[in-house]
This record gives C-alpha cells, sequence and structure tokens, in this order.
C-alpha cells in the first residue's frame, strides 16, 4: 500500500516530495546569489535531502489511518519526529542540520519537546511518574507502527540507500540545541538559510505552486522608453554598482532612479527578491498601482490592510470570486512575486523572528532593499530598521538602495555605518536650480483662524491642499471650506472609504484635498497651493513636495501658520523643534521673495536639526542595543520566543472598533462568511483613546454567533462597537454620538 502524504485530495508521500524537489530546482534558478552565502551545491544538496526525508514520519500506521478515515489511536502525535531515525541513518557532513530541519518544519522546538516527555523513558523502564501504568518509549512506538521497509524501499525511488536506521528519542537533541549557541554566526545563517528554504519548498508545493516569477531586464526597458531624457542622477543610479545613498528632490524621478539601479544590479550581480520599503498604507496602494502598470504580473504587496485592498480593487470584477482572491493574497504574500511594495515591518517581523520567520530570510538572501522616504520614522522604528539593514547587508549579501530629499546628518551617518560599503548620488546643481518651484510664505495665528485665505484660493479656481496636524481639525477645517470637488483623507476612515478616497485623489476634477500626515509621504499627486498647519521641517518638505510637483506652474505659495493648536503637542511633542523651523523659514522669507532653493533644504534641515534630541536618542541607543543583541546572541531558527513577538506588536498603537451605525451590517457579512468585507467595517483609534472611550461607556464588546458555511459549525466573534457617529465623508466623528441599541443576549 502506498504512503499517503494528504488525503484531500488524496496525495501519495511519493507525489509530494516530488513537488517540492520541484521547488527546489525553481528556488535554484531564482537565488543564483546564494553562492555568495555558502557552499552552493552542498547547500542545495541539504535542501534536497531535507525535501525528501521531512514527511518520512507520515508512514507511522495511524497517521495512515488518519488520512484514510479509519480508527485509529494517533492521539496528536508528531509525524516529524518519526522522520528524525532516517535522517540519523544518513552518512552525509552538515546531516544535523537536515536533522534540525525536519524536526522544526511544524512546530517551535519547546512543543516538540514537550510532545517527546509524554513516552516513556528508556532508564525507568517506560513507567509513569506513579510507577503503575507502563507507558511506551518513543522507541518501542516507532518500531511497532513505522514500516521501515516500506520507507526504504520509498527513499531509493530517490536514490538513497540507508544502511541503518538509528532509532532513538530525539528530546535530548533537541534540548541540547536550544540550551547551546550555535559554535559560530556563519553556521547559524547557513541553517537559518537551509530551513527558510526547506519551509517555502514546503508550503507552495502544498499550495500546488510549481513555478515562481523572476524579474528580467528587459522588465526595466519602459524606463527609457519615455520622452524625457533621464537625468545625470538616474543616469548614475543606472550604471553603479552595490549600496547607494540617493538625495534628490521631490518630484526628480527618484523611484526611476531606483529601478534604474536595480536593472543593473540584476544585470551584473544576479537575481534576487526585491522589497520597495514605504512607511505608510496610502503610498504602498499608490506605488503598486504605479508599478503593476508597468512591470504587470510581477508586483505583489503586503501591509495590515492586504485584504481590504484586494477586496476593494475587485470588487467590481464577475471574474474574480472569492476563491481567486484568497489565491492572489497569497501570490502578493508568498515567492511568486519578484517585486514587492511593503512597509517596514513585514521585514522587520522577521529579526524579531515571529512564527515563520525563516522563510522571510531566505527570501532576502542575496536580494534588493529598496527604501523610500527613510526619514519618515520616529527613533524607535529608525533603530529597527538600522539593526535591519546592517544585517541584511553584512550577513544576507542583500543591496540596498536608499532615496530621500532631506536626511538630517545624525541620522544619515547611521545610515552609512549601517550598510557598510555604499555609494553617494546627489543631483547636480543645476537640475536643484531647475527645481526651485515653492515660496514660503509664513502667516501669524493658527490656520482654523484664516479659513478666509483658503476660500479665497478656492473661489480663484486653485487646486488647494490642507494639511492638518489631527484629525479633528481636518475634519473641522474641511466642513468650513466649499468646494463642489473636495476630499477629506486621515487615519479614522474604515478601509472600505479610505480605499475609495484614495482612487478618487487622482481625478483631476479634485479642487480640494483636506488631510493630516498621510499625505506627506510618495503620493503621487500635485497641487497649485499648500496650507499647513506648523510642523517639523523635514514633514513641510514633504508637504510642500505635493505642490507644484510636476513644476509646470512657475513659483508656488507654500503657506505655513505659526499657530500651534492645543492638541499638536501630542503629534510633534518636541516644541523647540518646531520653533527652529518657523525660524528658519522666516529667514528664508526674507530673501529672494521667499523662493526656496532646493539645494538650500539640506542646510535648513541641519539648522532644524543640529543633532539628536536627548531623548530620542535615547529611545534610538535602546532598541538598537536590545535588537541587535538579541540577534548576536539569542536568534535561532525552531524557537519561538513570547517576549519578542509581544516587544514587536507592542509598537502598534491602534485598536479596531466597529461604528455602532454598521452592526447589522457586520452582522449580515459574518452570516454570509464575508469575513473581508466585515472587517473593512471597522475604524482603528489610539489604545490611549479606545480605554478612555470604554471608560466613558461609548465602547461595548459585542459577540456575534454565526455559522461556518464550510464546516457548518456554530462560532463566535468578538467585536468592539462604538456608540459615536460615522460617516463616509468625514469619518469617525468622535465628538458626536449616535444612538446605540443593543440586544442583550449579545453584550458580555
Amino acid at each position: 500500500m502506498k504512503i499517503l502524504a494528504k488525503s484531500t485530495p488524496e496525495l501519495t508521500l511519493q507525489e509530494h516530495i516530488n513537488d517540492a524537489l520541484l521547488i527546489v530546482d525553481v528556488l535554484k534558478e531564482s537565488f543564483t546569489n546564494i553562492a555568495s552565502l555558502v557552499n552552493e551545491d552542498h547547500f542545495w544538496q541539504l535542501l534536497r535531502l531535507s525535501v525528501i526525508f521531512h514527511d518520512l514520519g507520515k508512514s507511522h500506521k495511524d497517521f495512515q489511518n488518519v488520512l484514510r478515515g479509519k480508527s485509529h489511536t494517533w492521539n496528536f502525535q508528531r509525524h516529524e519526529l518519526f522522520s528524525l531515525p532516517f535522517v540519523e541513518g544518513l552518512n552525509i557532513k552538515n546531516k544535523e542540520l537536515i536533522y534540525y530541519v525536519v524536526a522544526g518544519h511544524h512546530k517551535d522546538y519547546e512543543t516538540l519537546i514537550k510532545k517527546l516527555s509524554e513516552y516513556g523513558e528508556e532508564d525507568n523502564l517506560g513507567l509513569n511518574l506513579d510507577g503503575i501504568e507502563k507507558v511506551p518509549t518513543f522507541e518501542a512506538v516507532f518500531k511497532q507502527n513505522v514500516p521501515i521497509n516500506d520507507v526504504l524501499s520509498l527513499l531509493k525511488e530517490f536514490d538513497i540507500n540507508l544502511f541503518k536506521v538509528p532509532i532513538h528519542n530525539p528530546k535530548k537533541t533537541l534540548q541540547q540545541f536550544v540550551r547551546n549557541r550555535l559554535i559560530n554566526f556563519q553556521e547559524l545563517i547557513e541553517l537559518l538559510l537551509l530551513a527558510g528554504a526547506f519551509k517555502q519548498c514546503d508550503h507552495l508545493a502544498s499550495a500546488g505552486i510549481k513555478q515562481i516569477k523572476n524579474l528580467e531586464i528587459k522588465d526595466f526597458n519602459y524606463l527609457y522608453q519615455s520622452n524625457f531624457e533621464l537625468y545625470s542622477h538616474q543616469k548614475k543610479s543606472a550604471k553603479i554598482i552595490g549600496n547607494t545613498i540617493l538625495t534628490a528632490p521631490t518630484g526628480s524621478g527618484k523611484t526611476e532612479s531606483s529601478l534604474l539601479w536595480l536593472q543593473n544590479q540584476i544585470k551584473t550581480t544576479g537575481k534576487g527578491r526585491v522589497f520597495y520599503i514605504l512607511p505608510f498604507t496610502a503610498s504602498i496602494n499608490a506605488m503598486f498601482e504605479r508599478l503593476e502598470k508597468n512591470i504587470p504580473e510581477k508586483i505583489g504587496l503586503i501591509h495590515g490592510k492586504l485584504s481590504a485592498f484586494i477586496e476593494n480593487k475587485f470588487e467590481d470584477d464577475d471574474l474574480v470570486d472569492e476563491q481567486k482572491k484568497a489565491e492572489i493574497k497569497e501570490q502578493f504574500k508568498n515567492l511568486v512575486m519578484p517585486l514587492k511594495v511593503v512597509t517596514p515591518f513585514q521585514l522587520l517581523k522577521n529579526i524579531f523572528a515571529l512564527k515563520g520567520f525563516e522563510k522571510g530570510i531566505f527570501e532576502w538572501a542575496g536580494g534588493y532593499f529598496i527604501f523610500d522616504e527613510i526619514h519618515a520614522y520616529n527613533p524607535k522604528v529608525f533603530a529597527q530598521i538600522i539593526v535591519l539593514l546592517k544585517f541584511a547587508t553584512t550577513y544576507l549579501n542583500v543591496k540596498t538602495f536608499i532615496m530621500t530629499a532631506t536626511l538630517p546628518n545624525f541620522l544619515r551617518k547611521e545610515l552609512e555605518k549601517a550598510i557598510g560599503n555604499f555609494n553617494t548620488i546627489k543631483t547636480n546643481s543645476e537640475l536643484y536650480d531647475n527645481f526651485t518651484r515653492h515660496k514660503i510664505v509664513v502667516k501669524q495665528g493658527r490656520l482654523d483662524e484664516n479659513l478666509n485665505l483658503i476660500q479665497n484660493a478656492l473661489n480663484q479656481n486653485k487646486k488647494v491642499l490642507v494639511v492638518c496636524n489631527t484629525v479633528k481639525q481636518a475634519q473641522t477645517v474641511y466642513r468650513s471650506l466649499k468646494s463642489n470637488n473636495k476630499i477629506l483623507i486621515h487615519g479614522s476612515f474604515n478601509a472600505n472609504d479610505r480605499n475609495n478616497k484614495e482612487k478618487q485623489l487622482f481625478g483631476e476634477e479634485v479642487k480640494l484635498l483636506v488631510g493630516t500626515q498621510a499625505i506627506e509621504v510618495s503620493l503621487d499627486i500635485d497641487y497649485d497651493v499648500i496650507f499647513t498647519e506648523p510642523a517639523p521641517l523635514d514633514a513641510l518638505i514633504q508637504r510642500f513636495g505635493r505642490v507644484n510637483r510636476k513644476r509646470e506652474k512657475g513659483i508656488s505659495e507654500c503657506i505655513v501658520f505659526e499657530g500651534r493648536n492645543k492638541s499638536d503637542k501630542f503629534i510633534y511633542k518636541n516644541e523647540d523643534i518646531i520653533k527652529r523651523t518657523i525660524h528658519i523659514l522666516k529667514e528664508k522669507e526674507k530673501f529672494n521673495s521667499g523662493e526656496i532653493m532646493e539645494a538650500e533644504l539640506q542646510n535648513m534641515i541641519d539648522f532644524v536639526y543640529p543633532n539628536w534630541d536627548k531623548s530620542d536618542k535615547e529611545n534610538f541607543d535602546k532598541i538598537f542595543t536590545l535588537l541587535n543583541g538579541f540577534i548576536e546572541r539569542d536568534l535561532k531558527p525552531f524557537i519561538y520566543n513570547k517576549k519578542q513577538e509581544e516587544d514587536f506588536y507592542k509598537q502598534f498603537d491602534g485598536i479596531k472598533v466597529l461604528p455602532v451605525k454598521f452592526l447589522s451590517q457586520y452582522q449580515k457579512y459574518l452570516d454570509e462568511n464575508k469575513f473581508v468585507k466585515a472587517e473593512s467595517l471597522k475604524v482603528q483609534i489610539s489604545e490611549k483613546r479606545f480605554y478612555a472611550l470604554s471608560y466613558n461607556q461609548a465602547i461595548e464588546e459585542v459577540r456575534d454567533v454565526f455559522e461556518s458555511l464550510k464546516t457548518h459549525k456554530i462560532k463566535e466573534q468578538k467585536v468592539f462597537v462604538i456608540s459615536k457617529k460615522y460617516d463616509s465623508e468625514f469619518g469617525l466623528l468622535l465628538d458626536e454620538d449616535e444612538v446605540c441599541k443593543f440586544d442583550e443576549s449579545q453584550n458580555l
């Protein structure tokens, strides 16, 4: 009787191994740079053997009975543990790496050690603690249930002849791995890569994926088909090899520069997976659309709202059903797509050793990181990015392209230390002169006290951008301004409305855009004039970059109000930075009619940020030291570190709540098992605000019961319902109550 690997649909173990071996060949083709990290031939041999041996334990007769729907006494044993005696029978250098990979391909080692502790021990004659009931040893269970000869015959199909199968309890080996540090870091990297490559093979094969896509040199040919001649910094990017830091004005084709650099790396260095890293969901979605248009079917994206993005993108496409949407989501996330647009957190979770991180580490190997808007992170996140860059460039041969319009020198020095050898590209002075497009106007008072100025600009048929520092202020200003075509964007919309607004943004008919900081980064939008509340200079420069972006409007006014609202201090806490920003803007306003030369921006930044803020530097140093220390001392595959996971998720200050007006729609979606649509009705608020609203009884926990249409089991879903008004145009209105009537049977 053939050994089965899966039951629905039925798949033999030999077939599953062959499917996974096919992925080994695919990885070999796609990860040519692996040779710079490990002994290439030996690595692929170890991976091949790991694939062949990983599921041999499924031959256990009770596991086979489970798959065939027969009576059994499997009792949640772990099949991978019964594969290990066969691995021990190999006579090959570094077979212990295969052993570790096979053991850890599903569960962490602590879980496996607990499972192995349930078997009897040879030295106590298989007795349990009270000495009455005999507990069979692992060795006895193996001998009784694993058809060794059938497995040896299967191995011969893959040209492997084992002459012995040392039957043993793997518990001590796994315990030693958990307790001991690996001999050297290179050994750790090889094991991480092997573990990650194996998990990629197993998971892709199980998903029925036979091929992954690669970027080709010709994919970038469109960059040369424009009517515009390349800028000097773009030409340099196309020729340079290795880590690079580019400084260029907003709107000067930094994205194209990074892709020209990438094309040259692939041409000269070899294939690798690519990560284009941006700070905000809105800019990631926009960049995905932009890249997908020019490099179709090779771009993926990953962020916390991916499901909602896919749901919205294909909502009106009758050819894309729920199953197809799920497939698209998986392709966006897994190895299939060679270029992914991501938030840094999708990469950072791998150096925090979250579950499955080995797959991510392998995907980076010999790959390419492109960081856009590197300045946009707080000190804690910036410290994590520095650790990521140091690890990836030092140990995984990752090449990185970092681009920014302006960057404080003290931050730049940290980047330079992290990436080691690097090239510098800076736009030439002539282009900087040509990019003079903004005129600074500093106004006394607060923005909300000068709405007549904004309304006058609208009445003159100008495209007006207004940036506020808080959601509440943006809502208030938006209400007060009159325009037939206006949009409000901030973080207190649900995913449905946010996606719809992002689509509308790119329509020429929009005359007024009011928003918060989300407008600052990488949205390719172009307005005639900006009115903004005070903010740090680097944030203002990004805001200005959304005005006269294409330099077709002469000199555009950038109007900054120096008056701050009381709530601003919660957004920008360092008063001195705001004061220095206003001071330098006023100084520039005195000369040349306030026109700002792009070449002056770096000196202005260095004036505002002469050095680290003391508190920021303490936060940076603390995070860097802790995370870098964890990597150097404790990063190991197959070990689950709960504290690291808690530390990672602790930095996300947000809890999702459901506006009460959507409660019945939410319940309807649950009944229909449309879980992404249900989730898309929720709005994220800060943890601090959540607890304040809960204290004032504006949030209640509701439990909904629904039937799973797949299993027909009754399930329960908990949701926090907020009794505040929600409007698709304005978002969540925290100062306005919504009459709220709950079914008492749903409440806790």
